[in-house]
Order: C-alpha cells, then sequence, then structure tokens
C-alpha cells in the first residue's frame, strides 16, 4: 500500500489540523509546578469570554440595634450601601508554527507531530499570566498581589543587631514579633473581621527559618513555631499557609525584601479570567508556513477588601 505524502500546501494543512486533536488534549493536561498563581489566588472564570470588562458591586452595611419598648415607632433600620466596580479585560496570545518540511517528515515517518511547540506556547501563556496576577502590568493599569497600592506597607521593626531589620540578623522571639505583628495588624485594624490565613516570603527567608531550630533543646523550625503560633490558628484552629515566592527578594520598598501577609478568599482578591488560554484553528500564513494561534483574556488581579492584606519590608 502506498503512503500519501505531504506533497502541496492543501494537504500540509489538512495533516497539521488532524494531528491537533493529539497534541491539544496532552497539552491541555499538563501541569507546571513553577507556575505560582493558581495556588495563592482565587481564579473567576466565570465571565463571558469577550466581555470587554468585569463588573461586580461591593455591599456594606449601616446601621446597628438598640433598645426600643413595645410602642416604639422609631424602630432603628439597616441600610445597604452598594458600590460599583469595573475591572478591564485584556486579550494576549502566543502560538506555534511548522513548515512544510517538518510536516512532511512526520508523514513520511508515520509519526504524530509531537506537543514539544503547543507546550511551550501554553507554559508561556501560563507565565505571562502568572507574572500578571503577581507583579500586575503597569501599561493596562494592573497591579499584582505582591505590589498592589491599596495595600498598607509596613516596616519590619529594627530590633536586630546593629539595629539590622533583617531577619537573618534577627532572634527568632525578634521574627516572631515581626511576623505576628502583621498578622495582629490585620486582625485589629479590620476591628477583627478580617484575619490573614497565607504569608508569602523570600526563599532566602523562607528557607532561613525553615532550617532554623526554635533553639537549642526544641526539635520545632522556626518555621514550625510560626505556621501553628498566630492569631489566624488561635482564631480558627487551622495552620497558616505559608509559602516562598521569587520576586519578593526586591518587591519591597527601595529593592528591599517584603513579606505579604493576606486572607486567601475570593471575597477578598481575585485574578479574572474569563477566557484560560486555548488554541484555535490552524491556518496558513505563508507558501510552506502554517501556524496554529492561542490566546487567553485576562482581566487583572483585584483585591477588593485592602484590609484583609498587608505587606512588610525590610525583613
Amino acid at each position: 500500500m502506498t503512503r500519501t505524502l505531504v506533497t502541496d500546501a492543501p494537504r500540509a494543512l489538512a495533516f497539521l489540523v488532524s494531528q491537533q486533536a493529539f497534541i491539544e488534549p496532552t497539552v491541555y493536561r499538563a501541569q507546571y509546578p513553577a507556575i505560582r498563581y493558581p495556588r495563592l489566588v482565587p481564579v473567576d472564570t466565570a465571565a463571558p469570554e469577550w466581555v470587554p470588562t468585569v463588573t461586580y458591586f461591593s455591599v456594606d452595611r449601616v446601621g446597628q440595634a438598640t433598645w426600643v419598648h413595645g410602642a416604639a415607632a422609631d424602630v432603628p433600620k439597616v441600610e445597604l450601601t452598594r458600590r460599583q466596580h469595573e475591572t478591564a479585560v485584556a486579550m494576549a496570545g502566543i502560538g506555534y508554527g511548522y513548515d512544510l518540511e517538518e510536516l512532511g517528515k512526520a508523514q513520511l515517518l508515520g509519526m504524530n507531530l509531537d506537543a514539544d511547540k503547543a507546550d511551550a506556547a501554553r507554559l508561556a501563556s501560563e507565565e505571562f499570566i502568572d507574572q500578571v496576577a503577581l507583579m500586575g502590568d503597569p501599561a493596562k493599569g494592573f497591579s499584582g498581589l505582591l505590589n498592589h497600592p491599596g495595600v498598607t506597607v509596613g516596616s519590619a521593626a529594627a530590633t536586630g543587631a546593629d539595629g539590622s531589620t533583617a531577619w537573618a540578623r534577627k532572634t527568632p522571639e525578634q521574627i516572631l514579633a515581626d511576623v505576628n505583628g502583621q498578622l495582629i495588624g490585620i486582625f485589629t485594624g479590620s476591628n477583627t473581621v478580617e484575619m490573614a490565613d497565607t504569608l508569602l516570603l523570600p526563599y532566602e527567608q523562607m528557607l532561613g527559618i525553615g532550617l532554623r531550630r526554635l533553639d537549642g533543646i526544641s526539635p520545632l523550625t522556626l518555621l514550625d513555631w510560626i505556621r501553628r503560633h498566630n492569631v489566624y490558628t488561635l482564631e480558627t484552629g487551622q495552620e497558616l499557609t505559608v509559602y516562598g515566592v521569587r520576586a519578593l527578594e526586591t518587591a519591597g520598598t527601595g529593592g528591599s525584601a517584603r513579606l505579604v501577609a493576606y486572607r486567601r478568599d475570593p471575597s477578598v482578591l481575585k485574578l479574572w479570567l474569563p477566557m484560560p488560554f486555548r488554541f484555535f484553528p490552524a491556518w496558513q500564513t505563508g507558501p510552506w508556513r502554517f501556524e496554529v494561534p492561542g490566546a487567553f483574556r485576562l482581566g487583572g488581579l483585584d483585591i477588593r477588601r485592602p484590609a484583609a492584606c498587608r505587606y512588610l519590608d525590610g525583613i
């Protein structure tokens, strides 16, 4: 039996289209450990794919109960204040392609096209979303989780050796004071409404407290102690979540190391992703060139309740 080879552009395009059915499911199943945003922020994909802006409302309550008698005609009432917010949605894209020679060789050898190019394209999209979620994009007016202007910024106490703020020069007690100061600050600063359940640290500081014993006798590390002894754990009985995050080494004021404390909850912060990354149909872009475009639509990170977040610089 004679195999029909790719000898012209229409057949090459038909071969590429048939191969997409094998490539795309493999690519969409892939996991990328270096991508941080899915575990750090809630992601909302519920909005229509082509919506130009995402509109949402925040509601607050005004009014409080008081003593009344049975014949009272002036019972106090509660009122709701409603504010409208809008977030712009922008489109980004990345794709991959083949030339006629690549497609011809694959068919000659009876091989499926490998998914390497498609996988690289999807990884590039995830890296882009990760960057926008964490650092924002000034050109689009987006702020990120690590540099949002609405979040309160504090400075680490200068209690270390020679008046240093750096954790490397502090005792365990001084580091614990810095951490709990942020957590308690969120708790008391919001009239005990907000409690941070997540702590982000630069990797140097994360490893430093993860390998440092609380004292010369206890097997507990400083990180163990922080996870278990904090205002969030005292109130809920659940451990504080702590992650190391790249870019925090210089995210603080003047390029200093920054700690981020926040509550990971959709009511506090949310990344809008109306159109998750997807590939579109292959098409011919030149005499012997064929491409598969990919695109996604991203609305940036909204921090709806900045009081549930805090930064601590200089650690």
